[in-house]
């Protein structure tokens, strides 16, 4: 992304001119949400609410693997802040910074990162990936800002049966199927990069500074037990189209449940929920050491 650090240069090269105009325009948009102090921080501050959910789901996972029946995922968690005096204005405070951050990765991911506009050897197919993965997480923290809203108005439905539903009509029609699929396979897909993220310790491009070993070890846990998770979802999404049972794609839950009835699965499910409360701890540090 060399030329989005060069506007004066796009008036200067005749036949280019086009391209370079509308590349600075999206560098300078991107400039200036950067260089907004209160966008940014309450951008971080989305990061927080990530990790409070994170750190929820992996406290409902263990005690689930304990033996207690409650729905280990996003709406679990979410639900079980407005049981608590005070929940319904704290997912209002969460749903709106997790909304924030899902409009700054929308930017980042559609504008180009800020932080990159002044690296004339930027690598174009780090840079496509960049940015699709951006738009990508942009949609997650919309879903959980939505989720979380619903939550605050006291209209919160369970995710679990939200993704049955889907899945029951889509199952109804062969391009349904095929759709469910191509679906699981991306799912799939995020949960081996999240693992592989975590084991390569890929995640330490994405903070300040020098990391450490603290911080590198809550990473790693974090996003291999995110990995796994997501993982099962996508297997499980597959399972129900090859079963006809949409209730096996009902989301984390799910998954969680399914790891917690394998052999030694008690102890697999604890570790997985351990791993989701580092990844909910990672997430409070990358508030503050994120590259935004």
């Amino acid at each position: 992304m060399g030329e989005l650090s060069r506007p004066r240069d796009a008036w200067m090269m005749g036949g280019q001119v086009t391209g370079h105009i509308s590349t600075s325009s999206g560098s300078s948009v991107t400039g200036r949400l950067s260089r907004s102090q209160w966008f940014e921080r309450l951008a971080r501050a989305g990061y927080v609410a990530s990790g409070l959910v994170h750190l929820l789901v992996g406290y409902l996972a263990i005690r689930v693997a304990l033996g207690s029946n409650e729905e280990a995922s996003q709406s679990g968690a979410l639900a079980e802040i407005a049981a608590k005096p005070g929940g319904k204005f704290l997912l209002s405070v969460l749903c709106f910074v997790l909304f924030v951050l899902a409009l700054w990765r929308l930017a980042e991911g559609v504008l180009g990162r800020a932080a990159h506009s002044s690296t004339e050897s930027a690598d174009k197919k780090d840079e496509t990936f960049d940015r699709v993965k951006a738009i990508g997480t942009s949609f997650v923290y919309f879903s959980l800002a939505f989720t979380a809203f619903g939550f605050a108005r006291g209209s919160g439905n369970s995710s679990g049966d939200k993704s049955t539903g889907i899945t029951a009509r889509l199952l109804e029609s062969g391009g349904g199927k095929v759709l469910l699929v191509v679906a699981a396979l991306v799912i799939i897909g995020v949960g081996i990069y999240h693992i592989h993220k975590g084991a390569k310790k890929k995640f330490v491009e994405d903070l300040k500074g020098n990391t450490s070993s603290l911080v590198r070890g809550l990473g790693m846990a974090g996003y291999i037990a995110k990995g796994v998770a997501v993982t099962v979802i996508g297997g499980l999404v597959i399972a129900a189209v090859f079963q006809a049972d949409p209730e096996k794609a009902s989301g984390l839950d799910a998954a969680l449940k399914t790891l917690g009835a394998q052999p030694f699965g008690v102890f697999l499910l604890i570790a997985v929920g351990l791993g989701l409360i580092m990844y909910g701890l990672y997430s409070f540090v990358r508030a503050r050491d994120a590259k935004m």
